[in-house]
């Protein structure tokens, strides 16, 4: 028994179980990202993938939605979105301000709440001293004269505007939107969330 696996350990067929299971690694996740790429729509720097969490999904999409996504619901109960570039497809880091402007009238449709979140590019949390992690509906954000909203993303904090602040990583950075239970605006593709807008 001891020859046996002494000679399977110096044979190669270990070395090429552990190439082989490399490489359908790698394929895996090639393979997760092109679906993902052909399931994804991305308006104005935000990407969803409005198909996650359907029961009819196959195999290749549930992988994709899985790495994307892990524990979504469908979009009918939770829209996603994510964004790692601003309106003008520069990649957001903490060393610009940004600015999301929402016209009168034109915060997400819900009927639940919406929340907006940053985290690294991997999509863990950063540490912040304010330890303020996301804004919503709940955070009672202050109107512009014309009844618009800005929010502010940034990692230090905007003179005079700190109640409408997000504050950002000090790096590059990542955006997820989230509105549960969205209304018929979302769900028909009529509503845009708007595009970030580097301010400095």
């Amino acid at each position: 028994m001891v020859n046996a696996l002494a000679w399977f350990s110096q044979s190669g067929v270990v070395q090429g179980l552990i190439l082989g299971a490399v490489l359908a690694f790698l394929t895996a996740i090639l393979v997760m990202n092109a679906v993902g790429r052909t399931v994804t729509t991305t308006v104005n720097g935000w990407s969803a993938i409005r198909q996650c969490g359907q029961p009819g999904n196959g195999v290749l999409v549930r992988a994709a939605c899985a790495k994307a996504l892990p524990v979504v619901n469908v979009f009918e109960e939770a829209a996603y979105w994510t964004a790692t570039v601003d309106g003008s497809g520069q990649t957001l880091s903490g060393r610009h301000g940004y600015v999301l402007h929402f016209a009168a009238g034109k915060l997400p449709p819900n009927d639940a709440f919406w929340s907006l979140t940053p985290t690294d590019t991997v999509g863990y949390m950063v540490d912040h001293p304010t330890h303020r992690y996301s804004v919503g509906d709940r955070s009672t954000l202050a109107q512009n004269a014309d009844g618009s909203v800005d929010i502010y993303l940034q990692h230090q904090a905007p003179s005079g505007q700190e109640q409408n602040w997000l504050p950002t990583p000090s790096g590059k950075f990542k955006l997820t939107f989230r509105v549960y239970l969205p209304g018929a605006a979302i769900l028909d593709g009529t509503y845009q969330l708007p595009r970030i807008v580097r301010a400095h």
